[in-house]
């Protein structure tokens, strides 16, 4: 009788893929059979009639089928030794083929990763997490880990195994959760996944690799193993990025939603691929002068109404407009065009789907288990558990990932508030306090102070902006002094004031003149950037043209108006695709933005002063040098409600360098307004918002002449015709 060395019991388990350690049976092992010590060899095959092992040395043998569906085993007589083979399998349909067994290979995880793992301190997880093909001993394969600490089984699934679970069972870490696997022959472009069982379910689910770095185009939701060959040529630009990007310098924020900016027409969906993006986005930004691309969510997302705020493959460049390296290429080109890139980064929450993070292992791993805590009601995503040490490893090493691999220069940190406040939209009762009784996320606080620690220091220059909302002391406050450490706060108050006092018609402006006056009293408080968003032009919210009041030329001239206060307001700037030539519909992600408006001139005219604004804050200092302090900020006169003109000087770091703003907020055309200035000097307009070329009346100097005589508690005043609905910005000769 031939003995078998497994019990029954496991050779089912095997069969059934309920073995937790198929490592630990399956290959080569020394077994004690009749008090001796033996050599065995394992295989197991679904659907193999007969498989042959082939020795590096010695002669091949046949280990013998013990069940039909494919668990073979061979007693070795008297070879002690382990050895390297490979293994011919003839399958009962197809044809016969030649494998490495994945159960001959150890670990390749090293004990400093699982070290800095355990601690959440692992920074540069990316790089041993999910699928990375490598060479051991000669043999060419990829190297699979994946975190599932409540698992019983993790098997990688893939093209290569026919989604058959039961074939490449992976090895666990039991003190980190962490498993692991080598399987030869699997390379770039195979697709995969985990199948994960747990005591907690039923069935094994099927999960996308949280670290996999590029994604089957949607519906398909498996991961791609991909190896990236770009080779950059921007290394100049990153080495100045600190300089370029530092606080006094200017910032302008071209917003895009890549999927549509602008579609191939007749196509569907029609994408720009990032090449084409490079080829075609790159080329207008710089020619409107805008100084930065942020780019709306680009991690991969199932569902496109999403916006990309629901991701599931957090290291996957969306496969909608191509691959990692083509993605790679439009940051190279931006930066070879002198833009600098900025993405839209989510750790606040993620989506539900099935394939992504929920629910992991069975059991709540990246977020909370309680709803209160883990559940965002508004958005149906779930929260991040930022208190796990798996969380910090997987954002912190995000963000150095979309940095580090492909050279982004800023993330924009979305909906910042909800990670802030425990009760963020939730009614009395269901949400839980902190330890100390309080509303604060006290976890995603150290998060996000950790975040903008980390990335700063492996990353001098680059930026992070926080979406924050509320009256959060410090967001870009740095942490050693208790802020959160941010760059730049996203300044909503400026927004919703200045675009309710524009929605405001003219006749009634003049009882809401605090709208424009109170941003002033907090402008120093933070580092600010001024945001004109998509979230201002979507959901029924209109078009920043439609929301302006009075017929057709009001509106333009009342937008023209709002970009030019905007531009001379502290704070950087940012604003969103189609705003730029005054689209008339709210935008959608459905179809491109109206790019035939640019036949009419006055949508031309709004497109040409957004140039010439750029222009103007990129070469003026005293547009861009001084945003933190009232030293580059004086009011002229805020107190002419009845004529809805506003009046201020900003200044750069040299004193000889200061602009004049008159601002007129009515229809109304005066012709000799008197207003106080610095110096009795000439100065010129170097920017008429009611300008014929952007589509004005061309009413407003070209020049004026200061005098001696205080007014407005300048030592100079002058005398100028203040266009209607418009602003004008005056220079000193």
């Amino acid at each position: 009788m031939e003995i078998v060395t497994l019990k029954i019991e496991e050779i089912k388990a095997i069969s059934n893929g309920e073995h937790g350690d198929l490592f630990s049976v399956l290959g080569l092992h020394m077994v004690n059979v009749e008090g001796k010590e033996k050599l065995v060899y394992r295989f197991y095959r679904p659907n193999a009639k007969k498989v042959e092992v082939i020795p590096e040395s010695g002669k091949p043998f046949e280990p013998k089928r013990i069940t039909e569906d494919g668990f073979f085993e061979y007693l070795f007589p008297r070879r002690k030794k382990k050895f390297s083979y490979q293994v011919k399998v003839t399958p009962y349909e197809g044809e016969e083929y030649t494998i490495e067994d994945t159960y001959r290979f150890g670990s390749l995880v090293s004990d400093f990763d699982l070290q800095l793992w355990g601690e959440g301190n692992h920074h540069h997880a990316y790089k041993w997490m999910g699928a990375h093909t490598k060479s051991v001993d000669g043999v060419e394969g990829t190297h699979f880990v994946v975190s599932a600490p409540s698992a019983s089984r993790v098997s990688v699934i893939g093209s290569f195994n026919s989604w058959d679970g039961r074939v490449h069972g992976m090895r666990k870490h039991h003190d980190q959760g962490v498993w692991e696997t080598f399987i030869p022959h699997v390379g770039e472009g195979d697709l995969y996944k985990f199948e994960v069982k747990s005591h907690m379910l039923e069935m094994p689910q099927k999960k996308a690799d949280p670290y996999g770095r590029f994604s089957e185009f949607r519906p398909g939701t498996a991961s791609v193993i991909w190896n990236s060959s770009y080779k950059w040529s921007d290394e100049k630009w990153v080495d100045e990025r600190a300089v370029n990007q530092h606080h006094d310098r200017p910032i302008s924020v071209y917003e895009i939603h890549p999927g549509s900016w602008k579609r191939h027409v007749g196509e569907d969906p029609g994408f720009l691929s990032y090449r084409e993006l490079a080829d075609e986005l790159v080329p207008y930004v710089k020619e409107l002068g805008f100084t930065h691309i942020e780019l709306m969510p680009i991690a991969e997302h199932p569902y496109d109404p999403s916006w990309g705020y629901q991701i599931t493959g957090y290291f996957a460049p969306t496969s909608r407009f191509g691959n990692p390296d083509d993605l790679r290429y439009f940051v190279d080109k931006c930066h070879e065009a002198g833009i600098g890139v900025i993405i839209d980064w989510v750790p606040a929450h993620f989506t539900k789907d099935d394939h992504g993070l929920r629910r992991f292992d069975g059991t709540s791993l990246y977020e909370h288990e309680d709803p209160r805590l883990g559940e965002h009601k508004d958005w149906g995503t779930c929260i991040f558990n930022f208190g796990r040490t798996e969380v910090l490893n997987f954002l912190i090493s995000n963000a150095i990932y979309w940095i580090e691999e492909f050279h982004i220069d800023g993330l924009r940190v979305d909906a910042v508030a909800s990670m802030l406040y425990l009760d963020y939209s939730r009614e009395e009762g269901d949400w839980i306090p902190n330890q100390y009784g309080g509303r604060e996320n006290l976890e995603a606080i150290h998060f996000l102070r950790r975040f903008n620690e980390v990335t700063h220091d492996y990353f001098p220059g680059v930026l992070t902006f926080a979406e924050e909302s509320t009256s959060w002391q410090g967001v870009s406050r740095p942490t050693s002094s208790g802020g959160l450490g941010f760059d730049f706060k996203w300044n909503m108050g400026w927004m919703n004031d200045t675009l309710a006092y524009m929605e405001t018609d003219p006749i009634y402006r003049r009882y809401h003149q605090d709208q424009l006056s109170f941003s002033l009293i907090y402008a120093f408080s933070e580092q600010f950037l001024l945001p004109l968003s998509h979230d201002e032009v979507v959901h029924m919210k209109q078009s920043l043209l439609s929301k302006m009041p009075g017929d057709d030329w009001q509106k333009f001239a009342n937008l023209r108006l709002l970009y030019t206060y905007m531009y001379g307001h502290p704070g950087k700037k940012l604003l969103f695709m189609g705003c730029e030539f005054a689209q008339w519909s709210e935008w959608t992600e459905a179809h491109s933005i109206d790019w035939h408006l640019l036949q009419w001139e006055n949508h031309k005219g709004v497109q040409n002063l957004v140039k010439d604004l750029n222009q103007a804050y990129i070469t003026e200092p005293a547009l861009h040098e001084v945003d933190s302090n009232w030293e580059g900020f004086e009011w002229i006169d805020i107190s002419d409600a009845d004529n809805c003109i506003i009046s201020f000087i900003r200044k750069g770091k040299n004193p000889e360098d200061f602009l004049v703003f008159i601002l007129n907020f009515t229809p109304t055309l005066h012709r000799s307004y008197k207003i106080g200035v610095p110096l009795a000097c000439e100065y010129e307009s170097i920017l008429n918002s009611d300008s014929q070329f952007y589509g004005g009346s061309n009413a407003g100097p070209v020049k004026v002449q200061g005098h001696t005589g205080a007014w407005h508690s300048q030592p100079a005043h002058i005398k100028i015709e203040v266009p209607p609905l418009a602003g004008v910005i005056l220079k000193p000769k």
